[in-house]
């Protein structure tokens, strides 16, 4: 009868199994082989460790083995396999593929896929897979972008940054905004709870039950956000949260407000009120470059952690969660800290430019 080799195990070797076989975020695989190793170190044989981890008694062999010929560092990946060589439509031209990907299109599509692509060259959809991976090209992916034709671009985006970066004495910073046309959304059916293997569950349609628009004013210093709920987004609801503001906020305070040129902003209505209202000083975005305005980052928090998977049978309902969710938020509010340079932005949006008439030019 053949006996298995000991496994003897220094201080180093077993506090690295020790880990393996306990850390939660690893291969289940890799945590296996840790604790075929620990269980041998004890003196078990090969078929009792097979019998205590549910496995075979040849894979507790072959890692005993592995182990005491490489170490520690021998359980961590899989030994190489001789293969098949590739055959001649496999062995793809890969300054071809490169060259064919980025400078060309298939017939009646928009991008390449590696089969198509594969088709094309007369290779295989698996090489094509592996140089792209190489060579970090991703046809299927499609990146937007937006570059602000505002001709006074330049001023206002070092007027607000320099809000950011090194706000005025004795004054507030509020980025304010609407998130405008949120939907009181019912599913048509129920969903399934999150439970182990399997994600949340809601159906694709919906049943809408109306609209509501948040006024939102965050403070750049603070992290804390006031607000607003409103059906419609007039200038007479934005007069409305301007008093909110102004009534929120301490009296000796300045108050500059970042906003985006939205028309209901630049009002007359709104501009004899601020002329009213001499501590107001408003900073108007550029051109389509609402990112400038920090509120935005809270929008999008808010959309994902409560409305988008929420379900509201009214608009009241959706007025609520809103309500709730803002007074959570400012029980420990985080301000977002904003550290890019204005000069870094204006050298990207340069460089963006330059890219963009070097493609119109052909």
């Amino acid at each position: 009868m053949r006996v298995a080799q000991p496994v003897r195990l220094n201080e180093d070797d077993a506090l690295r199994l020790r880990a393996l076989a306990n850390r939660k975020r690893i291969e289940a695989r890799v945590q296996a082989r840790a604790r075929i190793i620990l269980l041998a170190a004890e003196g078990m044989s090969d078929k009792d460790i097979a019998e205590k981890l549910l496995t075979e008694r040849r894979v507790v062999a072959r890692w005993r083995a592995r182990f005491l010929a490489a170490g520690v560092d021998g359980l961590l990946k899989d030994a190489t396999r001789p293969g098949r060589p590739r055959t001649a439509r496999g062995a793809a031209n890969v300054d071809e593929v490169v060259r064919v990907t980025l400078e060309e299109t298939p017939r009646g599509a928009t991008h390449w896929s590696t089969r198509t692509l594969a088709q094309h060259l007369g290779t295989n959809a698996s090489a094509i897979g592996r140089i792209w991976r190489a060579h970090g090209l991703k046809p299927h992916r499609v990146d937007s972008f937006k570059l602000s034709n505002d001709p006074h671009f330049a001023e206002k985006l070092e007027d607000i940054v320099g809000l950011y970066l090194d706000p005025p004495e004795h004054a507030l910073v509020l980025c304010c905004d609407e998130k405008t046309q949120i939907q009181a959304l019912d599913r048509t059916q129920p969903g399934l709870p999150l439970k182990r293997g399997r994600g949340t569950t809601m159906t694709h349609d919906y049943k809408r039950h109306g609209v509501t628009t948040l006024f939102a004013a965050l403070n750049v210093l603070t992290g804390k956000v006031m607000s607003m709920t409103n059906e419609l987004h007039r200038h007479q609801e934005w007069i409305k949260f301007l008093e909110i503001i102004d009534r929120r906020t301490p009296k000796g305070k300045e108050l500059h407000l970042v906003v985006d040129n939205y028309a209901t902003h630049k009002h007359p209505a709104v501009v004899a009120w601020l002329a009213e209202h001499p501590r107001f000083h408003m900073h108007f975005t550029p051109t389509s470059a609402s990112w400038l305005n920090m509120v935005e980052r809270f929008f999008r928090d808010i959309t994902d952690k409560r409305i988008r998977r929420g379900v509201f049978k009214s608009v009241a309902e959706l007025k609520t969660a809103i309500k709730e969710y803002i007074a959570q938020h400012n029980v420990n509010p985080k301000p977002f800290i904003w550290t890019a340079q204005a000069n870094d932005i204006l050298a990207k949006v340069t460089r963006g430019r330059a890219a963009l008439n070097k493609i119109t030019s052909i």
